[in-house]
């Protein structure tokens, strides 16, 4: 296995490490800790692919595991505001359901002999995502440090904005990927 391809399963083994920071309330700072080991995550999602690029090194295992690495990081986060109660779960459904359907697409694309890599509407579906979960962690240790009501209320705000935007990122990208691969969904057979 090559060193991109053994970062993006470090960033696989990462994603329990974070949940449990995450939800571990009864660790102090713990959202600022969930934000450290997610942000680390994250670079290894960009590290691995700067690597295989300038190495030679891009596999049909990495561009299969690559954004399932992202899925599973990013699913885990958001599965995690909901039981804290940070967003909504219309948004994360709406982002989960994107994530089956894009991931439908590729196995059946696979299927047929052709992967579909990520693209630059992928990417930046996932930046998007990642910046979203990375602030709204680091504003709930603001609201640790400052417990006032008008930080509560300013926070919450920005989490849904947030979110807002990143969902509307995550829609567009899935709406892309289905019309510039439609091909692979034969509604005839």
């Amino acid at each position: 296995m090559n060193t991109p391809n053994k970062l993006t399963v470090l960033r696989i083994a990462m994603t329990p490490i974070f949940l449990f920071f995450l939800l571990a309330d009864f660790i102090p700072h713990n959202a600022l800790l969930a934000a450290a080991v997610f942000a680390m995550a994250s670079i290894t999602d960009a590290v691995d692919g700067k690597l295989a690029r300038r190495n030679n090194q891009i596999t049909t295992f990495g561009k299969f595991l690559d954004p399932l690495a992202d899925k599973i990081l990013v699913t885990c986060a958001l599965i995690g505001f909901v039981e804290l109660g940070l967003v909504s779960a219309w948004f994360v459904v709406l982002i989960i359901a994107r994530e089956f359907l894009v991931t439908s697409l590729r196995l059946v694309a696979a299927g047929g002999g052709e992967v579909i890599a990520a693209n630059i509407w992928g990417k930046m579906k996932t930046v998007s995502q990642m910046v979203a979960i990375i602030t709204i962690m680091l504003l709930e240790e603001l609201k640790v440090l400052l417990p006032t009501a008008g930080v509560q209320a300013t926070v919450t705000v920005v989490d849904t904005v947030l979110i807002s935007i990143a969902t509307l990122a995550t829609v567009i990208s899935g709406v892309q990927y289905m019309w510039q691969y439609r091909e692979h969904i034969n509604t005839t057979k």
